[in-house]
């Protein structure tokens, strides 16, 4: 008779993930002109740090340490954005547009770390961060079209 015991998986990526989208956020707050997007960045940069500080005992369980990396594929957006953002008439949407798809990949990692058998407590805390995630999507979704114009 086998006892199967749940592992933590796939939090690191989460973790990974949302730092580059902090740095991301952060950079983009220095360069957005309209006070309420900065606002929403900032927002977003203390949620995405209560997020991680949440995780990091997961990620510690998971593979022995604190996640202390980042998303390449994220940083790689961050590149774009800037060269995109000078060629830009509305640097504003620009940022907000490539942000929102920051949120996507935030969305989708926590998908595929839920989609994974984990102890109860991970399957809490990443099902309790997948509800915040997506009600920060939502907002950048709806920030995207405020800033259309």
């Amino acid at each position: 008779m086998s006892t199967h015991t749940a592992q933590v998986e796939k939090v690191s990526d989460v973790i990974q993930v949302m730092k580059a989208g902090i740095d991301f956020y952060q950079d983009a707050i220095e360069q957005v002109e309209s006070s309420h997007v900065k606002q929403t960045f900032k927002k977003m940069v203390v949620n995405k740090k209560a997020a991680i500080d949440a995780l990091q005992p997961l990620a510690v369980a998971e593979q022995g340490e604190l996640e202390t990396g980042s998303s390449i594929a994220v940083d790689s957006r961050k590149v774009y954005t800037k060269l995109a953002g000078m060629l830009s008439s509305n640097e504003d949407h620009t940022y907000v547009n490539q942000l929102e798809e920051v949120e996507d990949k935030v969305l989708k990692v926590l998908d595929s770390a839920l989609e994974k058998e984990q102890p109860a407590i991970a399957q809490s805390t990443l099902m309790s961060i997948r509800t915040n995630a997506q009600r920060m999507h939502d907002e950048m979704k709806a920030l995207q079209e405020q800033t259309k114009h």
